[in-house]
C-alpha cells in the first residue's frame, strides 16, 4: 500500500487547493460541465441559461447550460466548421453570431464569422448558418513579421448592425497592442475596417484581448484578458478606445475566455480547464 501513498497524497492535495483557491474580486463560482473544457465563447439569450462554444478542433456545435451549470440542449450548425471559434454575440433579434476567427499564426485566409438563428427555436437540433467572410486590408503578409503579428482575434460584439471586432496581441517582443474593427453583420465578403487601437502596454495576462461585451445601455464596453478586465465608457461615436479606460483586477490569474453581461453590472465569466482539469464559471460586478 505504500508505494500508492504519493498519488493519494497528490488527490488530496489538488482537492484542497481547489476548495480553498482564492478567487479575488470573482464571485458565485461554480464549476461548469466538464465536456466544455475548451469552452471559448458565451452568449446569454433568455433568463436561466447561457448558450457556448468550444474552440478549434470541437464539434461544429453550440450548447445550452442552465443556472445549475447543465447542459440541457445542444444544437448542430451546418455549413460551418470549426476551425478556431473564439467568441460569441448576438443582436436585437436573437440571431447569433460565431467567430471563427482564432489565427495564432496571423497567417489565415478564411476568416469567417458564421450566422445563425435563434438557436432557441432550432428545429430537430440543428441551424443552417450564413457566412461573413472577410479580411484585414492592413496586414500584407501571411504571417507577416514576429513583430507585427496583431490579426489573432477572440473577441467581438454587436451593435447598431455592425460586429466590432478586437484583435489578440501575438507580436514578439511583446507590445500589448489591440486593434479595433468593423464589419456590417449581414452576410457577404468585406474588408474589415480599423477604427483605432490601443496599446495596453502590460504583459499577456494583463493585455491580450480573449473576449468582449457591450453593455444592454450601450454605455460600457469590457475587454476580458486573463487577469484583468478592461473597461471603456464615455466613448463618442463607436471608436470605443477614446472613452475612459479603467481596469478590475480579478487578482485571479487562469485562461478566461468567455464574457457576457448576466445584468447591467454584473458579469459572467468563464474559464478553460485549468491545472485541476475543471473549466469554471465567475461572476463579478462592475465598479
Amino acid at each position: 500500500m505504500t508505494r500508492f501513498f504519493p498519488y493519494i497524497l497528490c488527490i488530496i492535495v489538488i482537492s484542497a487547493c481547489a476548495s480553498t483557491a482564492n478567487y479575488g474580486t470573482l464571485q458565485n463560482i461554480k464549476e461548469l460541465p466538464s465536456s466544455l473544457e475548451e469552452n471559448s465563447g458565451i452568449v446569454k439569450i433568455s433568463e436561466g441559461s447561457y448558450w457556448f462554444i468550444e474552440d478549434s478542433g470541437n464539434p461544429d456545435k453550440i450548447y445550452e447550460v442552465n443556472d445549475n451549470m447543465e447542459i440541457i440542449n445542444e444544437v448542430k450548425i451546418k455549413k460551418a466548421k470549426n476551425k478556431d471559434w473564439e467568441d460569441l454575440t448576438k443582436d436585437d433579434e436573437n440571431h447569433v453570431y460565431i467567430g471563427d476567427f482564432g489565427n495564432n499564426r496571423n497567417k489565415r485566409k478564411d476568416l469567417t464569422i458564421y450566422i445563425i438563428d435563434n438557436p432557441e427555436e432550432a428545429k430537430d437540433g440543428e441551424l443552417k448558418a450564413d457566412k461573413i467572410e472577410f479580411n484585414y486590408p492592413d496586414q500584407e503578409k501571411f504571417p507577416p513579421k514576429k513583430k507585427n503579428r496583431f490579426y489573432d482575434t477572440e473577441a467581438f460584439f454587436y451593435l447598431y448592425g455592425n460586429l466590432y471586432l478586437f484583435t489578440k496581441d501575438r507580436s514578439n517582443p511583446y507590445q500589448g497592442l489591440c486593434k479595433l474593427y468593423r464589419l456590417p453583420a449581414i452576410p457577404g465578403e468585406y474588408d474589415a475596417q480599423l477604427i483605432g487601437d490601443y496599446n495596453f502596454a502590460g504583459n499577456f495576462d494583463t493585455s491580450s484581448i480573449t473576449s468582449a461585451a457591450i453593455s444592454p445601455d450601450r454605455q460600457t464596453v469590457v475587454l476580458l484578458t486573463h487577469d484583468v478586465l478592461h473597461i471603456f465608457k464615455n466613448f463618442t461615436g463607436d471608436n470605443f478606445f477614446n472613452g475612459e479606460h479603467t481596469t478590475l483586477n480579478f487578482e485571479h490569474s487562469s485562461q478566461k475566455e468567455s464574457v457576457c453581461f448576466k445584468t447591467p453590472s454584473v458579469l459572467v465569466i468563464t474559464d478553460e480547464a485549468g491545472a485541476i482539469g475543471t473549466p469554471m464559471y465567475y461572476e463579478v460586478s462592475l465598479p
